[in-house]
Order: C-alpha cells, then structure tokens, then sequence
C-alpha cells in the first residue's frame, strides 16, 4: 500500500479486473464511495477526501473501470452500467462493507443512481453531482433522445463514434486536453458544427484559475495517458447497450435518501428540458426521496471549482442519515 500525506493507495480484485483505489480516514468509520466523471480520476475528489475523513468518514475513491491505474478491458461492450456497477458491488464486497454514503460526478453520477437503482441495498444515501437520474424510457435511449434534439455534433453523440473523438485528441498533449475539457466555463450546451471537431469549441485558456495548478494538471494528465482515452469514450458507446440491458428497470423510480447539485454554468444544466425537469417535479417524481437541489455559483467539474461548498454539502447531508 502507498501512501500519499493523509490518503493512502492500494489495488483491489473486483468483478474480473484489478482496480485501483485511494483511502482515507479510519477503518471502522462510515464509508462514503466517491465516483468520478469523465475525463478524470479518483483525484477529483483530492479536495472532498481530507474534509469527509476529518468529518470520521472512512473514504475511498476509486479510478474507475478504464481510467488511471484501473485495468482497461479491450471493447465499448465491456463498459455498460451493469459492469461497473458490478464493479462497485464486488469493491464493496472487498472492503467488507454492506452499505455504504455514495456521491458521484458526470459519470460517477450516472453509475451511482445505477448502483441504487440495481442494488439500492448496498447505499444508504446519494449526492449526485450534475447529472439528474434519468429513468430508462422504454421506447428510446437518452442518448438516441439527444442526438434528436441537438443532432450529430452534440459531444455524447460525437463521442459514441468510433474512432473519431480519438483522432480528435490525437491533435493534442495530454495535459492540453485535460485543460481544455477541465476549465471549460461556458455555460453551454457543446454542439460541434459540421466542420469542426468536439475539442474545436473547447478553448485553451491563457491563464489557470485559482482552483487548480500546474502540478495538478500534470497529475491528470500522468494519470490518464496510462491507458489513453478509448476506455473512457467507452462508456459513451455504450450507453444504448446499456439502456437495452436495464429494460427490466424501465421506468423504476430511485428509493435510496438523495440529494441533486449543479453548477449554474455546468454545461449539463443548459441541456434542453433538462431545468424544467430538475425544477419544476419531474426529478423529486423520479426519485421520492430527493430532499434538496441546489444550484451552486460553478461550472461543471464543481467538486474542484467549488470545493468548501460541495464538502459543507456531503459533510451536513450525510450526516442527516447516520
């Protein structure tokens, strides 16, 4: 086991793949399962990590199926919900952990409100981080819906593509793609034109911001150019595979205690329909047990940009369930 200052790192057999998780806290404590977007690591939640310890969390951060220091199985098939859920399930199996606090991010959000749609068992309560559950409709993908909506240059429906997103990065260095996709604040719905590609209308700002440094872009970029971004772009392509597999959930509302937050330049929240569905009882009908959406002054990787704020969050909200 390696240990980094407060948090400490070691690899764990789940599900058919060796996954690689970061600690901290005090074994015996309360587990909060922390979850990552795309294109990102168990190091988005650096910030998050230290403050639920201190709160007497014992928290775990995951790289997950196919980022960082995970193991990246070959083909999009290997990247439905169902398999890293499955993942999720045998890490908590590993850590000997029944039930456990979970709060995802982009990705991370969409597998967590799968792991409590499929194992609602295993989660005492969620924060889910830009990305509002989205029940599967029983007639087309959430996916198929966008790419209707705002057409082939829509990022997911370009990202599903195989081969192209790749060619796409290819024109760049890590680190300026991870600065490209991190530090974008638009405030805006990413549709590439016909001519252009998706990092096109991503800029490269002249100047970091004060959430993040130099070195911490290096780390990702380290990080993520172990196994290159397929992997990633994966679970994009398989998005329609995975809403044929979950026909058996179609329509199921989410039980578990939970708890929406957004960014009010999170680029997710400019997606069409979706401010009416979060604000106006779609989301609360969707999932009962919702207690709270907040919008925070943020863009879409909150849990960095707005760190103190999203702790305060996990920190008063779990402990309302204990």
């Amino acid at each position: 086991m390696a240990t980094d200052g407060e948090i400490s790192h070691r690899f764990v057999e789940t599900n058919g793949i060796k996954m690689h998780i970061a600690e901290a806290g005090s074994p015996g404590n309360p587990v909060v399962l922390l979850l990552h977007g795309f294109p990102e690591l168990w190091y988005s939640w650096r910030h998050q990590m230290p403050a639920l310890a201190a709160a007497g969390y014992r928290v775990v951060a995951s790289d997950l199926r196919g980022f960082g220091q995970t193991d990246a199985p070959l083909g999009m098939e290997k990247y439905t919900s169902l398999h890293i859920v499955g993942d999720l399930v045998g890490l908590l199996d590993a850590l000997g952990e029944e039930k456990v606090f979970v709060a995802g991010h982009d990705w991370g959000a969409i597998i967590a409100w799968d792991l409590c749609l499929f194992r609602p068992d295993r989660v005492k309560a969620l924060v889910a981080l830009s990305i509002p559950y989205s029940p599967r409709n029983p007639k087309h993908s959430f996916s198929q819906s966008l790419k209707r909506v705002l057409g082939e240059g829509y990022y997911f429906s370009r990202f599903q593509e195989p081969g192209r997103p790749e060619a796409d990065f290819a024109r760049f260095d890590t680190k300026t793609l991870v600065k490209k996709m991190l530090l974008n604040s638009k405030g805006e719905v990413l549709v590439a034109p016909k001519d252009k590609e998706v990092m096109d209308i991503f800029e490269e700002p002249t100047e970091l911001p004060p959430w993040i440094s130099e070195e911490e872009l290096d780390y990702y970029a380290q990080e993520l150019s172990r196994t290159g971004f397929t992997a990633g772009l994966n679970y994009y392509r398989a998005a329609n595979l995975s809403w044929e597999l979950k026909a058996p959930w179609t329509m199921v509302k989410i039980s578990v205690p939970a708890l929406f937050v957004t960014g009010d330049r999170d680029l997710v929240y400019f997606t069409p329909g979706i401010r009416d569905y979060i604000h106006k009882g779609g989301l609360k009908a969707d999932v009962p047990n919702l207690k709270e959406t907040i919008v925070l002054s943020s863009g879409h990787f909150m849990q960095q940009e707005s760190a103190g704020e999203v702790n305060s969050i996990l920190v008063s909200f779990f402990g309302e369930i204990i």
